[in-house]
């Protein structure tokens, strides 16, 4: 996940942090400052942002963020983890991870950090380390904006966003609709947990439903393998049934495990796909709201009713 050249721009980002808070001089990682950072402050932090990186690594376990395929971004990992090297033991404390948690989000869910990003970079180790010792927002966190049809065009794992949306799942204690376990880091690799749909691809086919939405993370969620064959093609009526007679699994279970995921189990167990659907967008959207720990505006606007069938509000 971390490349010798992440490395190096993130130790020029903690070097130039330093030497900005003795002689005010901007942070600054761009291609020239990187060729500047020299051997002696290289080996002073080295050590500071191994750690930083580590402790980065495990916040974004916490956040149920559990391998390089499901990371929204590499590269705000880079800011992220000398942010961690500057706080050190501060990064424990609750009102520090609140925000940093908060930061993170929103840089995901604004979609901040695909394009060119040092001057990100460098903004965000200042202003977050500013916002956490009191002052404004960083513009990050300001200015990250979620539009609620955002959510049928995030439609393969291409984006952060979508890989975000995942995490938050997760996150929230989802249940396999089978095993009932948590999807935890134990659970998430020995059970090959994956993305897939809850009315399933095929059967949408079959009854014509319109792709933008039943492709779309509004009806994907994590679920193990061996419980995605048992789902199969089948309509949701049908798969609920043979959960419960092939697994042995009680219908108040199922019932638990599978609303667990934010699915409104009379909607799954009636084949009531827009009434289902509707009411999952508001729940991701919920989700996505208290992760970057703002509201979402529009939730009635004209274009969300036509693209949803309803308001999301």
């Amino acid at each position: 996940m971390v490349s010798g050249k992440d490395f190096i721009v993130a130790a020029t980002l903690l070097s130039r942090y330093f030497i900005f808070k003795e002689t005010k001089k901007a942070v600054s990682c761009k291609k020239q400052d990187v060729l500047d950072l020299s051997l002696d402050d290289y080996k002073k932090y080295a050590d500071d942002l191994t750690e930083g990186f580590i402790q980065a690594a495990r916040f974004l376990v916490e956040q149920r963020i559990f391998s390089e395929r499901d990371l929204p971004y590499t590269t705000q990992f880079i800011p992220f983890s000398v942010l961690f090297a500057i706080l050190k033991q501060r990064s424990q404390d609750g009102t520090v991870r609140s925000k940093l948690s908060q930061w993170y989000w929103s840089g995901v869910f604004g979609e901040m950090y695909g394009a060119a990003n040092e001057t990100r970079y460098a903004n965000d180790v200042t202003k977050v380390i500013d916002w956490i010792d009191g002052k404004e927002e960083p513009d990050t966190v300001e200015r990250a904006y979620f539009q609620p049809t955002r959510l049928l065009s995030l439609q393969t794992r291409n984006s952060a966003a979508y890989k975000g949306v995942m995490a938050l799942i997760l996150k929230a204690k989802a249940l396999d609709f089978i095993s009932g376990k948590e999807m935890d880091f134990t659970v998430f690799f020995d059970e090959n947990i994956d993305i897939h749909h809850i009315f399933p691809r095929a059967y949408c086919e079959r009854m014509n439903y319109d792709k933008s939405k039943w492709n779309s993370i509004v009806n994907k969620t994590p679920i193990a393998s061996l419980t995605n064959r048992v789902l199969s093609g089948n309509a949701p009526s049908a798969y609920m049934n043979a959960i419960e007679k092939n697994n042995r699994v009680s219908e108040a279970d199922a019932d638990r495990n599978v609303s667990s995921h934010f699915v409104d189990i009379d909607d799954l167990r009636n084949d009531r796909f827009d009434d289902y659907f509707l009411k999952r967008a508001k729940a991701l959207l919920d989700l996505i709201s208290d992760a970057m720990g703002k509201p979402i505006s529009n939730l009635n606007g004209e274009d969300v009713i036509n693209a949803f069938g309803g308001a999301l509000k």
